[in-house]
């Protein structure tokens, strides 16, 4: 799961939960959304309607006090029976809408790659103004609701949007009669309906609601629209038989006990794990494994389970006082910050073979340093095994991380070094291809700069046999380029 490491703290994803009940949702709704605290940093949302005070908001920004302590004086003003919410880090949000529609609340996850276009259209077609954020963008929560609002009714409208927009969106709808939720279109995120006693919620995370007493009831498909009522779950939309599920759900984003598609995060990541280990027998003899705290420990666990080579924490997060959420912009704060939050056991470091497993290398950045942390503390070697392939592309679908370029990856920059800047698809597809001179020769160069003695990526192959869904649903996209 994201978590200390430079390339998590980029993490921008963003998770959403809603509940509909027969009483008071305000507590159910509060928890459910704290645990999607692990997909943002930057700001946290809650709408909710009551019959007789209507609809009614709140927004706060997370980045120096988690979600829990700044909605906390907040749930015991708000009253309601339905609601949503959402953990977000690029937009406020949930938005209160008037319309020809009538009056409803939106939350939304996802990328929207042709803002320029949509918002020309909607000039075009009636829309007046758009309230311009910092930095001049516009909300896209708010641009998913101008796009509703062009047609007749919401679920026409939820269709037009999902057709037109260029990226991905999955999003909640809270309205005086329940919640309508829709999966993206191409179902690159998840959304899952939970059902207890007089109460059903949906959340982007299978786990979130478990403590609250819901059971799961249904997962959304491709592109499905439903309605959410205290008193169950209507399908609106039929899901489309065409997926691209993001595989980084499981690698990078997902808490341990998540699941996506019926696969649990966790046991995915055993498997990670236990491939690597297959590929490096007989290559490396190491003292200990050990996982990245903390989005390398389940596939650490997996690789020492098939290897038998002992599992041990040679270094220890210490958090009690660097929330997750705390992070400066400044670089050199942010590299002095992860540097503070590590804390080494020597007997387990000093003249020993380490093999460190991270669930991926993005800039390389903040992992170079661990290595020479390791090394400082007397490490003999630090071989390296990212849980899942070179990243070469840019994510099209997701907001990834908050990197601008490309040329950000690691893999990017040393190919530009060797082949220049302006790289074809056929080049680059070389680079991505495990057998081929090109990527040997690049991860000999990213082993040198970053001081690892040795690196292995897992293999894309291998990754998906690792989901175990069929590779025909899974977004690959970063690894290999492909739509």
């Amino acid at each position: 799961m994201p978590e200390d490491d430079e390339q998590k703290e980029n993490t921008i994803m963003g998770g959403i939960f809603g509940v509909a009940s027969k009483s008071s949702c305000i507590l159910d709704l509060f928890f459910g959304i704290d645990y999607h605290s692990h997909l943002g940093t930057r700001r946290g949302g809650m709408a909710v309607y009551d019959k007789k005070r209507g609809f009614d908001r709140v927004i706060h920004n997370i980045e120096n006090a988690p979600f829990r302590t700044k909605f906390d004086g907040d749930i015991g003003e708000m009253e309601g029976n339905l609601g949503i919410g959402c953990i977000s880090d690029n937009e406020p949000q949930p938005l209160l809408v008037r319309s020809h529609l009538g009056n409803f609340a939106i939350t939304t996850v996802g990328k929207i790659n042709n803002m320029d276009e949509l918002i020309a259209n909607c000039f075009k077609n009636g829309c007046t103004h758009f309230l311009e954020m910092s930095g001049g963008s516009v909300n896209p929560t708010e641009m998913v609701a101008a796009l509703i609002n062009q047609k007749d009714n919401m679920i026409e409208g939820i269709r037009y949007a999902q057709e037109v927009i260029e990226g991905s969106m999955t999003m909640l709808i809270l309205t005086p009669k329940g919640i309508l939720a829709a999966r993206d279109r191409l179902g690159r995120t998840p959304l899952i309906v939970g059902k207890k006693e007089d109460a059903c919620c949906v959340s982007f995370e299978s786990f979130a609601y478990l403590n609250l007493g819901y059971e799961d009831l249904k997962e959304l498909g491709p592109g499905e629209i439903v309605a959410v009522t205290p008193d169950g779950v209507e399908t609106l939309q039929k899901p489309g038989e065409e997926m691209r599920i993001c595989s980084l759900l499981w690698v990078y984003y997902g808490y341990p006990t998540s699941a996506y598609e019926g696969v649990n995060v966790d046991e995915m990541r055993y498997h990670c794990g236990d491939m690597l280990a297959r590929r490096d027998r007989g290559e490396v003899n190491p003292d200990i494994v050990a996982g990245v705290p903390d989005s390398g420990i389940a596939h650490a666990i997996g690789y020492a389970n098939q290897s038998g080579v002992p599992f041990a924490r040679p270094f220890i997060k210490y958090t009690p006082t660097w929330p997750r959420s705390f992070m400066p912009t400044q670089q050199s704060q942010r590299n002095l910050i992860a540097r503070m939050k590590l804390i080494p056991v020597h007997r387990l470091i000093k003249d020993k073979s380490l093999l460190m497993i991270d669930d991926s290398i993005v800039r390389g950045t903040q992992l170079r340093e661990t290595t020479e942390f390791l090394y400082r503390n007397g490490a003999k070697e630090v071989h390296i095994r990212p849980a899942c392939p070179p990243l070469l592309y840019g994510c099209k679908y997701l907001n990834f991380s908050r990197s601008k370029s490309e040329m950000d990856l690691i893999t990017r920059r040393v190919i530009a070094k060797r082949e220049g800047e302006n790289v074809s698809d056929k080049v680059l597809a070389d680079y991505a291809d495990p057998n081929s001179t090109n990527y040997k020769e690049m991860l000999e160069e990213i082993r040198k700069e970053l001081n690892f003695t040795s690196l292995k990526f897992h293999r894309l192959d291998d990754l998906k046999a690792s989901i175990g869904i069929s590779p025909c649903k899974l977004c690959t996209y970063c690894w290999d380029g492909k739509e």
